[in-house]
Formats: C-alpha cells, structure tokens, sequence
C-alpha cells in the first residue's frame, strides 16, 4: 500500500505505473483516493474547528449564567448541542471515508522499481544468467512420476481416494529424499547465518491482508469454516506476521530468516491440477527465507537471497537460471521480483522453483511495522524467497540425476540426510 501522501503529490507517477503495469482499469481509483482524502481532510478540520467552538461556547455558558442572562446562555447551551450532532455526523461520515480509503488504496499496486522491464505477462520476463550447464542425455528421462514409480516412491491413486487430485503419498526412498533435502536447506541458510524459525500454520485475516492482495488471497488461500484463521500458502506470510504492529529497534536490524512450513494453496485458475504429477498441487512443504530490514539495504539483500537460492541448487548439480519478472508479472506489492528456473532434461526446458521478491514498504505499511532509529521512525523493508520446495526440486533433482540404468545419483552434501546412501536403486523397471 503506498504513502496516500505520495498518490496526492504524485498521482501521475502512480498513474504510469499502473499503465506499466498493463491494469488501465485502476486507473480511475487515483482520482478517486485523492478526492476521498481531500473529504478526509476537511472532515478533520471542521471536526476540529466544531470542537474548538464548542469548548469556547461551552466556557461562555457559565459566565451567561453568572450575569443572569439565562436567554444567551440557553442559545449557547443549543448551539453546543448543534455542535455536538455535527461533530457525530462527520465522525461517521470520517470512519465511512477511512474505510472506502484505505480499500481503495489496497488496491493500487506499489511502485516497481525502475530497473524492472516493462511487458505484459510472464512471457516477457527477461533471462538474466545461467548457472550450470543444462544437458540432455542420450537416453530417454521419464516423466517425474514414473521415476518415482519405480522406487515405489509415490502413490497418487490412494491420495485420490482420501483426499482428491492434487494431493500426493511420497512413499520409501522418494519420501526420505524430501525431507533431506528440506533438512539439507536448512541447515545451508543456518550456515549463511539465517536463524531457522517453525512458525504458525495458520494466520487471522488481518495478517493475510497485510502480506497479499485481495486478488492473491482469493485465489491461494483456505478459509478455516467458522474462525478468522487461514491457512498459510507460504510460511512468508506468518514470518512477515510475526512483526505485525512492532517497534522494531533499528540497531536490531536486520532479521534475516529461514523457516520450514507445509504450504496450502487452492490454485485457482491453475492448469494441469488433473494431471499425474506433482508439479502444481494443494499441499507442499518449503524451506522459505525472509528479510526485515533498513529501506537502504533491501536490493542488497534482494540479491543476496536469490544467489543463495542459486548456490543450494548448484551445490546439489542442477542447472538453474534466473529470470527478472517483468512489470506485468509482478503481484501488486512487489517492488522486485525474480524466478529461480531449474533444467528439465525431459522437457529441454526450465521451470520455476522458486521466487524471489523485494516489497518495499508495502507489507510493513499494511502491518504497521516501523523502525525506530536515530534519525527517527520509518517503515521497514520486507523481503522473501524460496530456499527450495521439494516436491518441484524433486522434479528437477530426479531428472538431472536420472541415469540410463534408472538409477539416480545422491549428491555429495546429500549422503549424510540420506544415511550415507550415494545412489538409489530402482524396484520396478
């Protein structure tokens, strides 16, 4: 959410950057928040001059008492009463604006960077570098969940029955690789001198609002039947809560995070959620990092996280690439934003693993989170981003590490999460 100080002084800036944006339909809402504070505005300061008024009549009363001129008195006692019904008049009125405001504000998306490019949709995010060498073996790599297959190391009929599609049993070898993989990343961001933090799977609604947008709430989160509790698509969301409406001591900053969570997303609107695999589904797990930290120091740190990303995945052999999200592909709060690709030798193609992003001070505004420093107070920068999610790395460890017997090699730094075992061994071929 931006500075409504900043809308009134720059709406033509906040314009283009909707245009940049390629969502023309709000445009009109920059018109409406700035004639929406100028009636805020004036509310307050008649409120204030009708107060003001008030008390001065109110002193007059009994000086008009004292001298025995009940006529003037009773005239001053009738207009405190008219001042009295005016004030609650603008009061209700003043809660009415402040509420179409600041929902309004909400959704005006915050201002990009001036190095993100400018394009209409993920097909326009522009390649930055790539980190490994992708290769295409001379023999056939199956699709993921045939790999798994073969180990007995998933079962998607029996998590059909019990739960629908897009859910999954990881069985064996397969599951155990999942979670040294997790375990593997936590420890790689404990290492970097991230603290590893289990957070609350669930979170109240003014937290969802003030780590999202409307519309990515509707499409990703549950609802929990009867309470004001979501459950979390990402353990961002209740790590960036956890410093809502705090005070943060500037010399304390920054926070720098790792934590684990199971994820829970609808998906809506995804494609291919019938489809055998377990590419885009309802339930995953995560080993997520997230910044607190001074507004001068956020692309610092933007660039710090993505690299670490990048190192965890080259330190097992996958080769990755980044990608800048262009101004289309950015959601509303985002300042920044970058994808970390893996290669898919089965598809000859990258995909996304993960997503790195800096959103200024959207998030600390919404949440209150400030910073008090020696130059006085100001909002915070909040930055996240994957450190891995398994169940997409595990497509892209099985293909890379796929062998033409149908074997697949342990990584090095994963012999010790996996009980010392440096190659798995197909079941069924």
């Amino acid at each position: 959410m931006l500075d409504i100080k900043f809308v009134r002084e720059n709406p033509e800036i906040v314009k283009q950057n909707i245009r940049n944006k390629f969502q023309d339909e709000k445009l009109p809402l920059v018109d409406e928040v700035i004639a929406l504070d100028k009636e805020n505005r004036a509310i307050k300061n008649e409120v204030e001059a009708l107060r003001a008024e008030r008390n001065k009549i109110s002193k007059q009363i009994g000086a008009f008492m004292a001298k025995g001129e009940k006529e003037e008195a009773e005239k001053a006692k009738a207009q405190v009463t008219a001042n009295s019904e005016r004030v609650t008049e603008l009061t209700n009125r003043e809660r009415e604006v402040e509420e179409e405001l600041k929902k309004k504000m909400m959704i005006i998306p915050q201002i990009i960077d001036p190095s993100v490019p400018i394009g209409k949709d993920d097909s326009m995010n522009v390649e930055i570098q790539k980190y490994g060498d992708p290769v295409v073996p001379d023999y056939e790599v199956p699709y993921h969940t045939d790999i798994m297959e073969s180990f007995d190391g998933i079962d998607l009929d029996s998590a059909g029955r019990v739960a629908g599609n897009g859910f999954y049993y990881l069985m064996g070898d397969i599951a155990r690789l999942h979670s040294a993989v997790l375990t593997y990343a936590r420890d790689f961001m404990i290492d970097r001198g991230f603290t590893y933090c289990v957070p609350p799977f669930m979170i109240r609604s003014d937290v969802v609002t003030g780590v999202m947008s409307f519309a990515e709430m509707e499409a990703m989160m549950y609802k929990i039947e009867g309470e004001d509790l979501y459950l979390i698509g990402t353990s961002e969301h209740s790590m960036i809560g956890k410093f809502i409406d705090q005070m943060l001591d500037e010399d304390k900053l920054p926070y720098t995070l790792t934590s684990y969570s199971p994820c829970f997303r609808k998906e809506k609107g995804a494609h291919g959620i019938e489809e055998r695999g377990v590419y885009r589904i309802h339930q995953f797990e995560k080993q997520e990092m997230v910044v607190i930290c001074k507004p001068e120091d956020s692309m610092i740190w933007y660039d710090k996280l993505w690299q670490n990303t990048v190192d965890l995945f080259r330190s097992m052999d996958i080769p990755v690439r980044t990608l800048e999200c262009c101004s289309g592909d950015l959601a509303d709060l985002k300042v920044k934003s970058c994808d970390v690709e893996a290669w898919s030798p089965r598809q000859k193609k990258y995909f996304e693993v993960g997503s790195c992003s800096n959103l200024g001070d959207a998030q600390a505004r919404r949440l209150q989170i400030r910073v008090k420093g020696k130059e006085g107070r100001y909002l915070a920068h909040t930055l996240n981003n994957t450190v891995v999610a398994p169940p997409r790395m595990l497509i892209a460890f099985l293909e890379n590490h796929y062998q033409a017997d149908g074997s697949v090699t342990i990584p090095e730094v994963l012999w010790p999460y996996m009980g010392g075992k440096k190659v798995l061994t197909p079941k069924n071929k």
